[in-house]
């Protein structure tokens, strides 16, 4: 028999579910999944603990998913700052917006990922979930149908292992191996993405989130943990490959002063506490989250460019709205189709305007005054979202009508 190259697992264990990637979608999914009673393994490559790529602002439905969870005085324990204002710099006009009562959230927070991913993790190991990190996936199982039937992985010590499970759930990100394993469509795609070249300041003045809205450049401010803020600059993902590739300190800051000369020169006056980060630009797409034995979550199924500040939220969400499908197939409330199909309908009823919003803003082909009624169409979609979650603490479903 011909050697495939690939090592044979020791042996097997065997779970209700499995989830790949234990960041913000993973983890929560994981989490909810275990308080419903699910025996629930979460792998991830990454060390925990870890950093990763994110600005990392929580707007109101992402808050009022953490409320309803209960870990929202865990992230305010973190000394994230509570946000109670925005500001929209449109050009040289100044915009402030007060943050109001609604939803049971009456500010908005931006914990490092170094503080959110682990108040997540915590909580998903005490729902019961067994989380491992250094666990890197190599293969997905499948069987003679080629459903999916779990995976094979390195541990921690390179050894081979096989973890088996009636579910498999990508969570890990736009470049995801389970929907790349899947072949898991793209139903929508974005025409274009930003590029964002961020990093910390500590000494920044700052009222609250600030965004900055320049046609041809914009950018944010957005306190979070030990008094520092994310100061972050983007640009479409073409003018990002001229400009900012090359030189990154140098593009940061001629992108920055472009966007605001104010703010940037508030920004110049602090101290940098981190080496820059940097995110070339992906074009926003919706992926079909769900298949035989398979289901994706978080941005390895849906990715709203980062100029919309969404990608947590939206996270929160759908990780919710996958668990409560993936309980009602274990406990045969309904069959895999019918539960995941839902799923795939209330997340596309919650996302497809959000999307196109987001996408056109990213585009930068707008003028200042046709980008307010974008905006206000954002936030609009958002009040509908966080509505929606709230309605998922009564017997009513959420509506997935166009």
């Amino acid at each position: 028999m011909e050697s495939t190259g690939r090592p044979t697992p020791a042996d097997t264990e065997h779970f209700d579910a499995i989830v790949v990637g234990a960041r913000v979608a993973g983890a929560s999914t994981a989490m909810l999944l275990a308080r419903r009673g699910l025996r629930v393994l979460v792998v991830d490559r990454s060390s925990e603990g870890s950093d990763t790529l994110s600005t990392h602002a929580l707007l109101r439905p992402g808050v009022v998913q953490l409320h309803r969870w209960g870990l929202l005085d865990e992230v305010v324990a973190t000394g994230a700052p509570p946000v109670r204002r925005t500001v929209f710099h449109y050009g040289d006009e100044v915009v402030p917006v007060n943050i109001k009562l609604r939803s049971g959230v009456d500010a908005f927070y931006a914990p490092r990922r170094t503080a959110l991913d682990p108040i997540l993790v915590r909580a998903a190991r005490r729902a019961g979930a067994d989380v491992r990190f250094g666990v890197s996936v190599t293969h997905l199982q499948r069987d003679r149908d080629r459903r999916v039937t779990g995976v094979e992985v390195r541990d921690a010590d390179g050894a081979a292992v096989r973890f088996e499970a009636p579910i498999t759930v990508g969570a890990d990100g736009i470049r995801s191996l389970v929907a790349r394993h899947v072949d898991a469509p793209v139903h929508w795609r974005g025409t274009g993405g930003s590029g964002v070249v961020y990093a910390y300041f500590a000494g920044v003045e700052v009222d609250g989130y600030e965004w900055l809205y320049r046609p041809g450049a914009t950018g944010a401010l957005i306190p979070t943990n030990g008094g520092q803020v994310n100061v972050s600059a983007v640009v479409p993902a073409t003018r990002f490959a001229r400009e900012v590739r090359t030189d990154v300190e140098a593009g940061f800051w001629k992108l920055l002063f472009e966007a605001d000369p104010s703010v940037a020169g508030r920004v110049a006056d602090a101290e940098r506490t981190t080496r820059f980060r940097t995110f070339p630009g992906v074009p926003g797409f919706q992926r079909q989250p769900w298949g035989p034995g398979w289901a994706l979550v978080g941005d390895a199924g849906s990715f709203m460019d980062p100029i919309g500040a969404h990608g947590i939220s939206t996270a929160l969400r759908d990780a919710e709205l996958l668990a409560r499908a993936v309980a009602d197939v274990h406990s045969g409330a309904a069959s895999e189709a019918e539960a995941l199909r839902s799923y795939h309908e209330a997340r596309d009823y919650l996302s497809r305007h959000l999307f196109d919003a987001i996408g056109h803003v990213a585009s930068h082909s707008w003028a200042l005054d046709g980008l307010r009624e974008r905006l206000l169409r954002m936030s609009a979609e958002m009040t509908r979202e966080s509505e929606a979650l709230e309605a998922l603490d009564t017997p009513a479903a959420v509506p997935v009508a166009a």
